[in-house]
């Protein structure tokens, strides 16, 4: 297994990335967690790798053993550039990870505001259900600490349109949630969108 690129990747050493290249490096071969080189540098974010590695056509969606791809991981971990250049070069919007999500589940959870404004700009569906049953607005809920950024992200997917009556499996709503947890501010966004 030959991983003196995934090396290369994870030190951000655009020169040798682009010299193993040159040199006929297999720019979609796999390290032991069947990752690329640029998953690893997405890993990493280390951007400048990535780059070198997208513009010479390494693919964005390919996954690792855990079905993470550097779309998905980038999405999930709010690593906006690498995101940037995944969504230019093909990134596959309808893509899941491993519990069934979206990109935009885990960056709505996360609290990566620069994110979610960028997934949703590039039009990943708001009201995805993932294999918790989850939506991108019950996680930005459920699992938040309904801090500032919270309250933003729960703002932009209102604003994108998400349903804000879309329950868990539970029947419990967003607004029941954001109540539950005297989320304030997200409790309000939700009835003034006519959250029940």
């Amino acid at each position: 297994m030959d991983i003196r690129l995934h090396k290369a990747a994870e030190a951000d050493d655009v020169a040798a990335v682009q010299q193993l290249l040159v040199t006929g490096a297999d720019i979609e071969a796999r390290d032991a967690s069947g990752a690329t080189a640029l998953l690893v540098a997405t890993r990493g974010n280390r951007v400048k790798a990535a780059q070198a590695l997208i513009e010479a056509g390494a693919d964005v969606n390919a996954r690792d053993d855990i079905q993470d791809s550097t779309y998905l991981y980038a999405g999930a971990r709010g690593y906006l550039e690498i995101l940037q250049l995944a969504l230019a070069h093909g990134a596959d919007l309808g893509s899941v990870n491993r519990y069934g999500g979206t990109a935009l589940i885990p960056a709505s959870e996360r609290g990566h505001v620069e994110a979610v404004e960028t997934l949703i700009k590039a039009g990943v569906a708001v009201d995805h259900i993932n294999r918790l049953g989850w939506t991108a607005l019950l996680e930005a809920i459920i699992l938040s600490d309904g801090g500032p950024r919270h309250v933003r992200i729960v703002e932009l997917l209102i604003t994108a349109g998400a349903n804000v009556n879309i329950a868990d499996r539970e029947g419990v709503t967003p607004l029941q949630h954001a109540r539950g947890r005297d989320y304030d501010k997200i409790a309000a966004l939700l009835e003034k969108a006519g959250a029940k």
